[in-house]
Formats: C-alpha cells, sequence, structure tokens
C-alpha cells in the first residue's frame, strides 16, 4: 500500500478540473487503485500483517480456552452431581437447586451455561476479529488512504463496532476461567489494582472513546496515518484497543475494576450521540480540508472532489456513529436483564440454603419441617429493597 500511496505522489500542473482531483498532469502522476466501485468492498483485497496475525493469534487462543473451560465444567458438573447424589441420600442439600457463581469473582461462570461457554460470545468475538480483518484488509483498506470517506467509515468501524463486539465475547472472564488458580488470583488483584480503577472509572473511559476522533481529525495524527505505512499500522490498532477500553467496563460482562449502575452508560451513550453529530458538523461545514496536502499529492484524477469527499466523510460518520451506537443500547439493555436475573437467581439460592438448614435443624430438634410457602417473604431480607418497607 505504500508504493500505491507515495508511487502516486507529485507536483501537480493544475488544481482541481471538473469536480475531480487533479488536472490532465495528475491522470499521468496517479498510480493507485482504480476508480472506487461498491464491488470493491467484496472484491479488492489488501494486506495487513499485524492484524492478521493477532487476529489468528487470539482466534486460535480463544477456541483453545473456550476448550479448556468446558472440560473444566463438564468435570465440575460430574463432581457436584455426584455430591448431590450423596446429599439427596443423606437429606440435605438445596430444594431446588438455585444458581451458583463460580471461581469466587463477580460474573465468575457467566459465560459457561448448562457447563459450557456461551456459543454466542464465541460468535461475537470470532464476528469482531472478521470484521477488523475486513476493515483493514478489504476494499475499504485499499481505499483508506486515497479517499476521506474510506476512512471516515473505517474509524466508525473499528472504533465502536469492533471493540464492541470484541468486548460481548466477554475474554478477560474467559482468560481468568480457563487460567491455573494461582494465575487467576493474579489477574483478579490486577484488575481490582488502582490503576485499573482509575482506567474503568466513566469518566476516563467515556474521553478514551470520544476524544480520539477529534485528535484524529484535528491533529497531525490523521495526515501521519494516511501518509506513511506504520502511521496506518497504528491507527488500525489503537481504535480498536481505545475502543475496547470503552466497551469493557461499560457492558460490565468482564470483570472490572470500578462498578456502576447500567443507567450511568446509558446517559454516557446519549453525551456520545451528540460528540459525534458535533465532529461531524465541524467536518462538514468547518471550511478545514483535512490533510489537503496529501489529497492533492495523490493526484487522483477520479471520484468527488476534496471537499465534496469531506463532506461525504462527515456525514458518513455522523450518521454511522449513531446507527451503531443501537446495537450497544440493544446489548446494555440486555446485560440489565441478565444481571436482574441472575440477582433473582442468587436471592432464590440464599433462600434454599436458609430453608435447607431449617429443615435440618428441625429434623435434628425431632420436630416437623417448615414448609417453604410459610416462609419470611424474600423482599423483607433482600438489602436491595428491605429499607423500603422499613427493615433497613
Amino acid at each position: 500500500m505504500d508504493a500505491v500511496v507515495h508511487g502516486a505522489a507529485g507536483d501537480l500542473a493544475g488544481g482541481p478540473v471538473g469536480g475531480l482531483v487533479g488536472g490532465p498532469a495528475s491522470v499521468l502522476a496517479y498510480s493507485g487503485p482504480p476508480p472506487w466501485r461498491w464491488s470493491d468492498l467484496a472484491t479488492s483485497w489488501t494486506a495487513e500483517p499485524l492484524v492478521l496475525t493477532l487476529s489468528v493469534l487470539l482466534a486460535v487462543w480463544y477456541l483453545a480456552a473456550v476448550r479448556r473451560v468446558g472440560r473444566a465444567a463438564g468435570e465440575r458438573t460430574g463432581g457436584e452431581r455426584a455430591a448431590g447424589e450423596r446429599a439427596v441420600a443423606g437429606g440435605g442439600g438445596d430444594r431446588r437447586g438455585g444458581a451458583r457463581r463460580v471461581g469466587g469473582w463477580p460474573g465468575a461462570g457467566a459465560g459457561a451455561g448448562g457447563g459450557r461457554w456461551q456459543p454466542t460470545r464465541t460468535a461475537a468475538f470470532l464476528g469482531g476479529l472478521l470484521l477488523w480483518i475486513w476493515c483493514t484488509c478489504s476494499g475499504l483498506g485499499v481505499y483508506d488512504r486515497i479517499l476521506f470517506t474510506d476512512r471516515a467509515v473505517q474509524v466508525v468501524l473499528l472504533l465502536m463496532v469492533v471493540p464492541l463486539l470484541l468486548a460481548l465475547g466477554a475474554p478477560v472472564s474467559l482468560l481468568v476461567e480457563s487460567a491455573p488458580a494461582a494465575r487467576r488470583e493474579r489477574l483478579l488483584r490486577a484488575l481490582r489494582s488502582r490503576p485499573s480503577k482509575v482506567l474503568m472509572f466513566p469518566a476516563v473511559s467515556t474521553a478514551l472513546l470520544m476524544a480520539p476522533p477529534w485528535l484524529l481529525y484535528f491533529t497531525p495524527w490523521y495526515e501521519w496515518s494516511v501518509s506513511s505505512g506504520l502511521g496506518n499500522t497504528v491507527l488500525h490498532l489503537a481504535l480498536v484497543l481505545l475502543g475496547l477500553a470503552y466497551f469493557w467496563p461499560r457492558l460490565q460482562i468482564d470483570p472490572v475494576g470500578h462498578e456502576y449502575p447500567h443507567l450511568v452508560g446509558l446517559f454516557i451513550t446519549f453525551a456520545e450521540v451528540i460528540f459525534d453529530a458535533g465532529l461531524g458538523i465541524v467536518l462538514i461545514y468547518g471550511g478545514h480540508l483535512v490533510a489537503e496536502h496529501h489529497y492533492l499529492a495523490l493526484g487522483r484524477p477520479w471520484g468527488p472532489s476534496l471537499a465534496q469527499d469531506q463532506t461525504w466523510g462527515g456525514n458518513a460518520f455522523w450518521v454511522l456513529g449513531d446507527l451503531v451506537g443501537l446495537p450497544f443500547l440493544a446489548a446494555l439493555v440486555r446485560r440489565m436483564v441478565v444481571q436482574g436475573r441472575e440477582e433473582t437467581e442468587a436471592v432464590d439460592a440464599e433462600l434454599d440454603a436458609r430453608f435447607a438448614a431449617a429443615a435440618a435443624r428441625a429434623r435434628a430438634a425431632g420436630q416437623p419441617e417448615e414448609e417453604e410457602t410459610g416462609m419470611r417473604p424474600w423482599w423483607l431480607d433482600d438489602p436491595n429493597l428491605k429499607h423500603r418497607y422499613g427493615r433497613g
């Protein structure tokens, strides 16, 4: 790709002609890819070695870790089944087998549904890796240093969609659950450390998503990313990492160093919509051409003028930035529902344990067991609700 872009650089004899970039002399100077077509998104390909290597390594690690977790869950299920049979034979144990957390940390075992890692999480993570490859190696990657619009679409996908899919795959939970006990404790200590809590504080993680687009378009970072192969690769990696730093604490599927209500995430999402709209408006109506020198030096004889290209790119960033927020909102609402169900199951499990203990005491004292339906209402003892009834 360096050869494509830098081979196009040269002196231009004249400015834009007929709404296109470059005059007759630029036709001879330009040596980049042919005029862009929609089919190029599927038929034109280039190679981004770092992204390809990382994606393959991450996919291999993820699938191997899922296999280890599934194997360990199978062994654990067999042991719990044997213990349950012994408890039933002895007259003890939970009456209804309430939900349990695995591993001793919030969210542990959440990815294991019935002894398996949830296939939806595997699909989300692998889908994120495939989208990362497509964004950088398909036609979008071929033209990302030629057309401003292409780069704008790529920025949105790499910053907001690829990290969202990767975060939905719960890779940190998988890393912890698949690690040996000693290493698992070290990982959890690192997640509870002060730097982790600072990074995951809502204001900090939000800035890691909202600030990069503004810094990209209004600092030399953008021109470096389109004029240098190294800069282009760094951008492809940095945007995904910054997006992960945002979505990891927002979704709270993985263990986090700083937990906060999901409603905070909803308010932050609305603020992000405003920031995206503001940047789009500045790109469209600001009157400043981003990386003008680079795009003029390309001598592109086809397609829109520089101003038109930036207008299209600003609109694409604005509209796509708002649209891709919808999947995040859906994931956040789903997480709120799942978390509520998990809390309900935890309360049920605690009540089952209390009933089993009361029944054991009654048997030991030679008294009849109390009927479960006559137990104290659970909401009177729930720490989140009992204050409403004057019990707190």
